[in-house]
């Protein structure tokens, strides 16, 4: 039923001016359009709408990501705007925050927005 329909991704933040900054200037997406109830982003073609939520609290776990092919450059680029990547104790991350699945080689990376939402980067082995 739904396989076929686009679909839609949702951000919930208490601060949308902190947010849409981050969105737009910090990660670089196209902002879209705005209505009563959200700011909308083009995703790579999917629409993300940044929905206000007073007194919203992040999820500790990843709420979106992206598939990026060179993950060291893609970190980079991200602690140059300022973006620091979160360090998990125990997990064996390497200096710039990359985690490496021993069983895949798949390599991901986790940040947050300004509201705390978790958000990631991954680079599939292969």
């Amino acid at each position: 039923m739904l396989a076929a329909a686009p679909p839609v991704c949702f951000i919930l933040t208490a601060d949308m001016a902190k947010a849409r900054g981050f969105y737009r200037d910090t990660l670089g997406l196209v902002e879209t359009g705005e209505d009563p109830f959200a700011i909308t982003f083009d995703l790579a073609g999917t629409m993300l709408r940044l929905t206000q939520v007073a007194g919203h609290q992040p999820s500790p776990h990843t709420v979106l990501g992206w598939m990026v092919e060179d993950i060291e450059a893609t970190v980079d680029a991200l602690t140059a705007k300022g973006v620091a990547c979160a360090i998990y104790e125990g997990f064996g991350q390497d200096a710039r925050g990359i985690w490496s699945d021993p069983a895949s080689g798949t390599r991901i990376a986790w940040f947050h927005d300004p509201e705390g939402n978790n958000l990631s980067v991954t680079q599939f082995a292969g």
